[in-house]
Order: C-alpha cells, then structure tokens, then sequence
C-alpha cells in the first residue's frame, strides 16, 4: 500500500506545503526486464488540497510524472490550528490521504 507525507512550515505569513507520496508511477510504456511484457500504467491523476474542508487547490495528473512525486506549494492565508487534509487518487481506483494541524511556531 502506498504512504503519504506531508509537512507544514510557516514562514513570514505563509505556509509551505511539502507533499511525498509513496507510488510507482508508471506511464504504461516500460516493459518487464523478465518477460520483456508492457507494465500496466498506474499513476496518480487527482490530487486535492483542502484547509478545514474547503478545496484550496486541485491537480489533475497523468503519467509522465517520476516515481513517489514530491510536490511543494507555497499557500497564503491559513492559520495556526487550521486542518490541511492531501487526497489522492490513481487510475486504478486506489487512493490515499493524509493531514496536518499547523502549530503554532516554537
């Protein structure tokens, strides 16, 4: 099964958003170094940010992107306690999620 991480850092009145998502990625042209078949393509191709429910940002993705993508956006406007929920889903019908609370800085 796949792993998402993600990290808040805020800074300067914004919020720096790093998304790490543990999945193979494949476009559906590289073959099997044994039995020389296609591999299957199997890639993200929804990826959702939320703060308290709302949507702030939406991706729609394909293939060509590399294997266990790091993303990384900047974002205005959240507070300190604000929930910032990652949901993802790929081709095949599997999906992943996960969430953070920003904290106040130490």
């Amino acid at each position: 099964m796949t792993k998402t991480k993600i990290r808040l850092n805020a800074k300067n009145g914004k919020t720096e958003l790093k998304i790490l998502i543990a999945h193979p990625m494949e476009h559906g042209r590289n073959r099997d170094p044994e039995t020389q078949e296609l591999i299957p393509a199997h890639f993200i191709k929804a990826l959702t940010v939320s703060q308290n429910g709302k949507t702030i940002l939406s991706a729609q993705m394909a293939g060509s992107i590399s294997k266990n993508p790091y993303f990384s956006f900047w974002l205005k406007g959240i507070a300190n306690d604000d929930l910032i929920r990652v949901d993802w889903v790929d081709n095949q019908g599997l999906s992943g999620s996960a969430e953070q609370r920003l904290a106040e800085p130490s």
